[in-house]
C-alpha cells in the first residue's frame, strides 16, 4: 500500500527519489598503519663535558694573578694565572755571576794558549806545557757553556710561570686564589670541553635493551628549548655501578649550559606493534576524544577513539598512540 501511494507521489512530482552522489577522493588523508614503536622508559640523565681537562702548574711558586674564574670562556693556549718565584730571580742573577767569572777564566786561557803557541813555534817551552794551556782553554769554554746552559734552565723556569689553557671551553672550578703557594704538578683551574653530552644512568635491568646508535628523546622545556629533542646513544659503559648503567647521548644543540644539570630523557625499553596518528588529528569534545575518519559509503564522520601514551620520533614529532577506535587503513581527515 505505502509503496503504490509512494510511487503515485512521485509521478504526481510530490516527491523527489534522493540523487546518487559520486564518492570523490578526500584530499590531504592521513592513511592509519601499524608500525613499530619504542617501548619507552624515562630516566635521569645529567649534561655533562666529554672531557673535563685540568690546568697544571709547571713550576713551584706563589700564583701572582689569576686571569679567571668559574664560567668563563677560555681559548686553547689563553694564559689563565701567573706563577711566580723570587728565588729564580736569584738564581738567574748568581747564575749570570758565575758566567761572568767563567768568561773571564776563559779570555785568560786563550791569552795562555795563544802565548803557548808563539813559544813552542820557537823552541822556549816543553811541548806538555802547551798541551796544558790548550786543556785550560778547552775547560775554559766548557765551563761558559755550562754557566749559559744553566741561566737558559732557571729562565726557562720563568716562562714557565704562566698556567695556560689546555683546551677551548668553559672554567669549571678554580680552587686557588692570588697568593696561594703551589708545587708542580698543581692544578689551578679544571677546563671543561664544549662538547657536551647528556650522561643517563639505566637501571640494568633495561640494560640488555640499550646499545650504541639506539635514539633518545628529552624534553626541550626542560633545557629552556622548544619542543621535543632528540638525540643518538653514542657510548655505553660495560660496567655496572649501583644496579646502574651509565651510558652517554649526544643531542645536537646541547651546549650553554650548566654541567651537571639534570633532565628527564625516555630511552627504548623494547618495540612493539601500535597505532600511532599525529596528535592534529585528534579532537576533544566532552571528555570524548574523536578522530574524523573517511570512507567511500559514508563520508565523513567522527569516530570516538582511546588516546594513549604520546609516541614522538623525529618524522612525527607529535605523534599519539590509538589504543582503539582505529584500524589500519583507515583516512583520517584534519578535524
Amino acid at each position: 500500500m505505502w509503496n503504490w501511494v509512494t510511487g503515485f507521489l512521485v509521478q504526481l512530482g510530490l516527491m523527489s527519489q534522493p540523487a546518487a552522489h559520486p564518492a570523490l577522493q578526500p584530499p590531504h588523508a592521513y592513511i592509519v598503519h601499524q608500525m613499530q614503536i619504542a617501548d619507552e622508559k624515562s630516566v635521569f640523565a645529567t649534561v655533562e663535558s666529554a672531557y673535563v681537562v685540568p690546568a697544571r702548574v709547571r713550576t713551584g711558586g706563589t700564583i701572582l694573578e689569576l686571569k679567571v674564574r668559574q664560567g668563563d670562556h677560555v681559548e686553547q693556549g689563553r694564559v689563565i694565572a701567573l706563577i711566580g718565584d723570587r728565588k729564580l730571580a736569584l738564581e738567574v742573577n748568581s747564575y749570570q755571576a758565575q758566567l761572568q767569572a767563567a768568561q773571564a777564566q776563559l779570555a785568560q786561557a786563550k791569552t795562555e794558549l795563544e802565548r803557548a803557541q808563539r813559544l813552542i813555534a820557537t823552541g822556549a817551552i816543553a811541548r806538555n806545557q802547551y798541551d796544558q794551556a790548550r786543556t785550560a782553554y778547552n775547560v775554559a769554554q766548557s765551563n761558559v757553556k755550562s754557566m749559559v746552559a744553566q741561566r737558559a734552565v732557571v729562565q726557562q723556569q720563568q716562562m714557565e710561570g704562566e698556567v695556560l689553557a689546555p683546551t677551548s671551553g668553559r672554567v669549571i672550578t678554580v680552587p686557588v686564589t692570588a697568593g696561594t703557594v703551589v708545587m708542580p704538578g698543581d692544578t689551578v683551574a679544571t677546563v671543561a670541553e664544549q662538547n657536551f653530552v647528556l650522561r643517563l644512568q639505566i637501571p640494568e635491568r633495561h640494560a640488555r635493551y640499550l646499545h650504541v646508535g639506539d635514539p633518545v628523546r628529552l624534553d626541550g622545556a626542560d633545557l629552556g628549548l622548544d619542543g621535543p629533542h632528540f638525540g643518538t646513544i653514542k657510548l655505553v659503559y660495560p660496567q655496572v655501578d649501583s644496579g646502574h648503567v651509565v651510558a652517554d647521548a649526544a643531542v645536537p644543540g646541547l651546549s650553554d649550559y650548566f654541567v651537571g644539570q639534570r633532565v628527564r630523557v625516555w630511552i627504548s625499553a623494547g618495540r612493539r606493534e601500535a597505532i600511532v596518528v599525529p596528535a592534529k588529528l585528534i579532537t576533544t569534545r566532552f571528555g570524548i576524544d574523536y578522530a574524523k575518519v573517511w570512507a567511500k559509503s559514508t563520508g565523513a564522520m567522527d569516530v570516538p577513539v582511546q588516546r594513549g601514551q604520546p609516541s614522538l620520533t623525529p618524522q612525527m614529532p607529535d605523534g599519539l598512540e590509538i589504543l582503539s577506535g582505529l584500524k589500519p587503513g583507515d583516512r583520517l581527515l584534519a578535524p
